[in-house]
C-alpha cells in the first residue's frame, strides 16, 4: 500500500462500501481500490457469472468481496440489493454508483425501450439506491455517495440523446442531494469520465466509432464535480485513474460537499 492510502485505510477498514456495476471497468478499478483500503466490499451487476468471476480474482487480491446479482432496472431487486448488503456488511458507508448501459443512435429511430433501459439504470436506478441507503447514513450522521457520470452529462453529441439525457440527469440528481444531505454529514460528488477513457461503454459511443479500442486510455480527461460554486478542473485520467480520483474524495475531510 502507498504510504498516501495507510492513513485513509485505517479509517475505512472495515467499513461497508456498495459499488454497483462491480465486475468489470471503472466499477471494478474502484471495487479493488476499496479492498487496497481494507474495506468490506459488494458488488454488484447483472450477469451472475461474469460478477462471480470478477470477485474471485478480487478476493485472490487479498480483499474481502461479496457479489450479489441484480438487475437494477427492477425497482424490487435494488430493494432485495439493499437488504442483503445490510445483512452481509452492516450499515453502508460508501455508495458508488458505476453501473450504467448506453443505447446510440438517432433519436428518431429508437424506441421507448431503449429510453426506458437507459434511464431506468443510469438515472432511475441511482436515485433509488440512494434514496435505500441515505436514511441509515443520516441517523450515523456519515457517508459518502460517489456518482460515475460522463462528459455526456455536460455535452451533446449525435446519436447521444437518451445516453446524454440520462447522464445530465445524473448530474442534477447528484447536486440536488448535495445540497440536500451535506448537513447530514453525508458528502455526494459525481465523476465525469471524458470521451478517451476505455470501457467497454466507451467502446460503443458515436464518437469512438472511427478509431479502433485503445490499449490504454493514458489520454483520457474527466471531471470530478463535488457540487460546489467552484468550476471543476479537468484532469488527466485512467480507468485505474477514476478509482484514484474516488480515493481523493475519500480522503478529503472537513465539511461535505
Amino acid at each position: 500500500m502507498k504510504p498516501q492510502e495507510s492513513s485513509l485505510s485505517e479509517l475505512l477498514a472495515g467499513q461497508g462500501a456498495l459499488v454497483t456495476g462491480g465486475r468489470r471497468g471503472i466499477g471494478l478499478a474502484i471495487a479493488r481500490r476499496l479492498i487496497r483500503l481494507e474495506a468490506r466490499v459488494a458488488i454488484c451487476a447483472r450477469d451472475a457469472a461474469t460478477l462471480r468471476t470478477a470477485a474471485e480474482r478480487l478476493s485472490h487480491e487479498g480483499g474481502e468481496v461479496f457479489p450479489f446479482p441484480a438487475d437494477l432496472r427492477r425497482p424490487g431487486e435494488i430493494a432485495a440489493l439493499v437488504e442483503r448488503v445490510h445483512a452481509a456488511l452492516g450499515p453502508l458507508s460508501i455508495l458508488v454508483n458505476s453501473a450504467g448501459v448506453g443505447v446510440f443512435g438517432q433519436a428518431v429511430e429508437l424506441s421507448e425501450a431503449d429510453w426506458d433501459s437507459v434511464l431506468d439504470t443510469n438515472l432511475k436506478a441511482v436515485f433509488l439506491l440512494c434514496r435505500a441507503v441515505a436514511p441509515e447514513m443520516i441517523r450515523r450522521r456519515s457517508g459518502h455517495i460517489i456518482n460515475i457520470s460522463s462528459l455526456a452529462g455536460k455535452n451533446a453529441f449525435a446519436g447521444g440523446a437518451i445516453y446524454c439525457a440520462s447522464k445530465w440527469g445524473l448530474q442534477a440528481l447528484s447536486y440536488c442531494l448535495a445540497e440536500e444531505l451535506r448537513g447530514h454529514g453525508i458528502r455526494v460528488s459525481v465523476v465525469c469520465p471524458g470521451r478517451k477513457c476505455s470501457s467497454p461503454m466507451t467502446w460503443r459511443m458515436p464518437w469512438r466509432c472511427s478509431s479502433p479500442r485503445p490499449r490504454r486510455a493514458s489520454s483520457a480527461r474527466c471531471f470530478c464535480v463535488r457540487p460546489t460554486n467552484r468550476e471543476p478542473a479537468p484532469l488527466r485520467t485512467t480507468g485505474s485513474c477514476i478509482s484514484y480520483e474516488c480515493w481523493r474524495i475519500l480522503k478529503s475531510r472537513g465539511k461535505p460537499q
